[in-house]
């Protein structure tokens, strides 16, 4: 498989409409900077669609499972079979996910991308299957080069087709028994930050269980002893087919134009290799919230992200994404509804009277 051909090409946005969105963002009748994030997200919304009137359409989550080999050396709560049937709970709608994607009317689309299970046929799961779970990353690579391109090009052609379906705004979500241990590895890689600041407790670890969750993920680290040049080796090395496939699908919904809502630590792992792949992802990402999960503060910090919320999630599934996505709402309404001080026949402040009304 030729990588090169496999990869969406994902474009700089073009600064030709900012100068016009500032303008029409500063003359809406609020002080300048009100409206703090949600102008730097109708901004970024315009900038990305190459319009001053954006719209959102077909909003759509797509969660991504897969099941990790790692989990055979201590490294969770949970036993793997949880991964499956969370799966489940999903196709059931009793998830926190579905609850959350139904009160905002976004479409969900649950994805088994290697989870060691064989699921039914079901018209709601799309089954993309790479393998049954990844190989324990302690011993060996958690997946072949050929398996990593595989998941890689499955997530970037489902994302092309839910936006060939109307879909321009994505939230991205996971689920996979063990995989905080796979993007605490990939950030510390990747990052070149200490495996100790990336760990965390993942699905409620005690103290015993995050020291031997942080003694097995040195020992792997030291074991593979790779540098981070190189995100698809280090992607096939740690990585979930779930994580791989997001990072696809991410990629393939930027090159569409799409507006990505990241979600959590998991989520932003996922797109820390898609922005090492193609840097210019970054430009289409709205950073939905700040986990509570140890390490995903200081992932945002390196990718130089705000994210809109901060209020201790650490669920993953897109949890995140589909709470945050009422704000980009907001953003791209005012951006389109609200009023002007020339079309409301309001007096603009005097010059030098400052920001506050």
């Amino acid at each position: 498989m030729n990588l090169n051909t496999i990869l969406p090409k994902v474009e700089s946005l073009s600064q030709s409409l900012q100068a016009a969105l500032v303008d029409k963002i500063n003359h809406k009748t609020k002080p300048l900077g009100a409206l703090g994030q949600l102008e730097a997200v109708a901004l970024q919304v315009g900038l990305i669609q190459q319009t001053l009137t954006p719209q959102l359409s077909n909003p759509t989550l797509m969660v991504f499972a897969g099941d990790h080999g790692v989990v055979n050396a201590g490294v969770s709560p949970y036993p793997q079979a949880v991964t499956a049937q969370m799966v489940l709970n999903f196709l059931q709608g009793g998830a926190a996910i579905n609850v959350f994607a139904r009160q905002h009317n976004m479409r969900l689309r649950v994805i088994d991308a290697g989870v060691n299970h064989e699921f039914d046929a079901n018209t709601d799961l799309i089954h993309a299957k790479v393998a049954a779970g990844t190989a324990n990353f302690l011993q060996e690579a958690a997946m072949t080069q050929s398996q990593c391109e595989q998941a890689l090009a499955t997530g970037a052609s489902l994302a092309k087709q839910e936006a060939a379906a109307g879909a321009n705004v994505f939230g991205f979500g996971e689920m996979g028994i063990g995989n905080t241990s796979s993007a605490s590895c990939l950030m510390s890689v990747l990052c070149a930050i200490p495996i100790e600041e990336c760990v965390g407790r993942g699905t409620g670890l005690d103290d015993a269980g995050l020291a031997q969750k942080l003694s097995v993920l040195k020992q792997a680290i030291d074991f593979h002893g790779m540098r981070g040049d190189n995100a698809l080796e280090v992607l096939a090395t740690f990585g979930g087919y779930e994580i791989a496939m997001m990072a696809g699908a991410m990629l393939g919904a930027a090159e569409q134009h799409a507006v990505l809502l990241i979600d959590g630590f998991i989520a932003t792992a996922a797109l820390l290799v898609a922005a090492q792949l193609q840097p210019n992802i970054l430009q289409y990402c709205v950073f939905t919230h700040c986990s509570g999960e140890a390490g995903h503060r200081r992932l945002l910090a390196h990718l130089g992200a705000t994210p809109l919320l901060d209020i201790g999630l650490r669920l993953g599934e897109g949890t995140g994404a589909a709470l945050a996505y009422p704000l980009v709402q907001a953003a791209v309404n005012f951006l389109n509804e609200m009023a002007s001080f020339e079309s409301a026949g309001v007096s603009t402040a005097e010059a030098g009277a400052g920001e506050t009304a």
